[in-house]
């Protein structure tokens, strides 16, 4: 993958991650199913950028914010299985 190619796959995920946060900070309610899965695309397209720019620290925070999200996820899957098998 080229250099090229690689910054724009890092910077769709930096706007995954800025588009989640401001939906976080001005939303009234937080869809945590839409919240979590911006987040999880974000750190795997950073991930997948760092697989050409590779940076140690960068590595370690998106793997942590990618397990994050993806337990955030499977826990907003799994409140909404909840919700809608109620009578």
């Amino acid at each position: 993958m080229s250099t090229l190619a690689a910054d724009i796959i890092g910077l769709l995920g930096s706007a995954l991650f800025i588009g989640a946060f401001a939906y976080a900070n001005v939303s009234k309610h937080l869809n945590k199913l839409w919240f979590n899965l911006a987040n999880l695309a974000g750190a795997i397209l950073l991930l997948i950028s760092l697989s050409v720019n590779f940076n140690l620290a960068a590595f370690v925070l998106e793997t942590a914010w990618g397990l994050i999200a993806a337990t955030g996820l499977m826990m907003a899957v799994r409140a909404k299985i909840r919700e809608s098998s109620r009578p």
